[in-house]
């Protein structure tokens, strides 16, 4: 017997079930997680808004992160390169995901540099910018749950997670761990702040994969709807 291929074949048996049943202890624990929280309900529609896009950019039945780039959207290329690289590129591939971006109408050259400083060879295609007056860019984000407001030249670094219902998500209690053990107040977080390269990728990108697990969940008959916590829903101010 072969004892030095046997150990080899056993070797690569282990690595290759090893991995499978970690996955499989993990399972049953995917129907119990606590689904992303709804803080605002009512979002309101883009439909006063233009785009180049063939199809009429909504919100309605799409899972979106909205921002605000204002009147000069080239300044703010940092914002959306970090939006580009550590969120639309992790979650591009997910069905009916978007970004949506919110500019004055006038812009439209500047977002042209935008995009071309922001995507080099790479696919757009979820990704839009729509242009509207300024009063409709202020009545959809007055719409919105926010811990600033927009500035004189309608931007904001902040973005939002609106899911398909037009829900608004995030996080009705945003507290540590350790602030939870010393019994701090209970703040929420309502936005991302895309300047945060650590609040994009340890908070932002987490939500993102719970909803889109909520809606996975939904697909298969799996989601259980008593586990949300929309009935804490509190009309707190922005």
């Amino acid at each position: 017997m072969n004892y030095k291929k046997a150990g080899r074949y056993l070797i690569l048996g282990v690595l290759f079930f090893l991995p499978v049943t970690f996955l499989l202890f993990l399972y049953p624990a995917t129907h119990n997680y606590t689904p992303l929280d709804i803080v605002n309900q009512s979002v309101l529609e883009i439909n006063q808004f233009n785009s180049k896009a063939e199809e009429k950019i909504i919100l309605k039945d799409h899972i979106t992160v909205l921002g605000f780039l204002g009147t000069n959207p080239i300044n703010n290329s940092i914002m959306a390169s970090n939006l580009k690289e550590l969120v639309y590129d992790k979650f591009k591939g997910f069905k009916k995901f978007q970004v949506v971006i919110l500019v004055p109408n006038g812009t439209e050259t500047e977002v042209e540099k935008l995009k071309s400083e922001i995507s080099g060879y790479e696919d757009l295609r979820f990704w839009h910018f729509v242009f509207g007056e300024p009063d409709a860019i202020k009545t959809v984000f007055n719409s919105l749950k926010s811990k600033t407001d927009l500035n004189s030249n309608l931007e904001t670094n902040e973005v939002f997670v609106v899911d398909k219902d037009l829900n608004q998500r995030g996080r009705l209690d945003d507290r540590t761990d350790n602030e939870i053990s010393k019994k701090a107040p209970v703040y929420r977080l309502n936005s991302y702040n895309c300047i945060e390269v650590a609040e994009i990728k340890n908070k932002m990108s987490d939500d993102l994969r719970i909803l889109f697990t909520e809606y996975r969940q939904i697909r298969k008959g799996e989601f259980d709807s008593s586990t949300r916590r929309a009935n804490d829903l509190k009309e707190t101010a922005n």
